[in-house]
């Protein structure tokens, strides 16, 4: 099985935290998808006639796509892939964007999962962030939604955002179980230099939350999580029993995957694909008939370290005899000492063979998973 992802590079305004590529000009918005459509012709072998399993609209802001633009690329991608007739076809959308009739649009088209961009429910917080949509747009399209027919709806909440205390986000959570969605992810607030907020914290005019703050809300949320019946199955992803992302868990398990549009990755298992950030130039390869990627080709250490680095932060865990059999790389036997310690810490267990971290080590994942990579 395998996945295909699209990135849709246009937004209405930048949110003032992203720093993922898109633009808010829509001059290029009608070639950059007609080259979209192109890129799929171009790159139509690269999955190796497996069979599609998912396809995800990501950007930017894919519910900006009109009616004809998403029926040109669900069309090209059903007459050039072997798609599975349950695959999870995912389109993440703004609250804004999410009116009844664009709602039953999406639905026509054959989208069976939102991805919903609500961040929060707290007005104020909107606004730092500069989202387009307001607090009664985060409810009511959720409420649309479900109307619509949708039953499989995943939103993205933001914590660790700068406030007095924990009252705001405990708010937020309680306004979500509410809503009764089957899936949420959580981010901390990351702030990113080439971003509005890291202009202004290296100016001293936004000051971020200190690392306690944010760590004590990630705590609120696992608890909160729990009592309401959601499984975290990934550090920032919970679902309520079997409603897991299948597009994102095929990228933790190492699935194949091919990525169209400006900016967008490729995965084969040997290498990876990176398409150019940049929509004039990509338009123009594209009609050239070139894929404007760099490739990186794989080591075998190259490939121990993404298996480590995905797995880690999953409920699965890391299958140590895996990382030995196919990655030559025996964990174990290289960090004995540091895996007792974490242990003896209570942050990670290893039960028949599979490495996991606990709600504890959760907190320092990406610590953790530099001091076990290979060299």
């Amino acid at each position: 099985m395998s996945g295909i992802y699209l990135h849709i590079p246009f937004c209405k305004q930048a949110c003032h935290y992203c720093d993922f590529h898109f633009s808010t000009s829509m001059g290029t918005k009608e070639k950059t998808i007609q080259a979209i459509a192109q890129e799929l012709e171009l790159r139509k072998d690269y999955l190796q006639g497996q069979k599609v399993k998912t396809i995800y609209f990501g950007g930017g802001t894919p519910s900006l796509l009109t009616q004809p633009e998403l029926q040109l690329l669900l069309q090209t991608i059903k007459r050039l892939f072997i798609v599975s007739d349950d695959a999870e076809i995912t389109l993440e959308a703004n609250p804004d964007d999410l009116k009844p009739e664009k709602l039953q649009e999406l639905k026509a088209a054959g989208i069976n999962r939102l991805s919903i961009g609500l961040q929060s429910f707290h007005e104020p917080h909107l606004r730092m962030m500069n989202r387009a949509h307001n607090a009664t747009e985060s409810l009511q399209c959720v409420k649309d939604a479900q109307a619509a027919g949708f039953d499989n709806i995943t939103v993205d909440l933001i914590y660790g955002i700068p406030a007095p205390d924990h009252s705001i986000w405990l708010q937020d959570l309680g306004t979500l179980f509410s809503l009764n969605v089957q899936h949420v992810s959580c981010y901390a607030l990351t702030i990113e230099p080439d971003t509005a907020l890291g202009r202004w914290s290296k100016k001293g005019k936004f000051k971020p939350s200190e690392d306690d703050f944010t760590a004590q809300q990630f705590e609120i949320l696992l608890e909160q999580m729990a009592q309401h019946g959601f499984v975290q199955y990934e550090i920032s992803n919970f679902c309520k029993p079997g409603y897991e992302s299948k597009h994102n868990g095929n990228y933790w398990r190492g699935v194949h995957y091919l990525g169209v549009g400006p900016s967008a990755h490729s995965f084969n298992g040997n290498s990876r694909q990176y398409n150019v950030a940049n929509n004039r130039k990509y338009i123009d390869a594209i009609a050239q008939q070139t894929i404007p990627a760099e490739v990186e080709e794989l080591t075998i250490t190259d490939q121990a370290n993404d298996y480590l680095l995905t797995t880690l932060r999953t409920t699965w865990g890391c299958d140590l005899t895996r990382m030995r059999n196919v990655y030559k790389y025996d964990v174990q036997t290289t960090h004995h000492l540091y895996l007792q310690e974490l242990q003896q810490k209570e942050l990670a267990h290893i039960v028949d063979d599979v490495l996991y971290l606990t709600d504890k080590g959760k907190l320092l994942a990406d610590q953790i998973t530099l001091d076990l990579m290979a060299d």
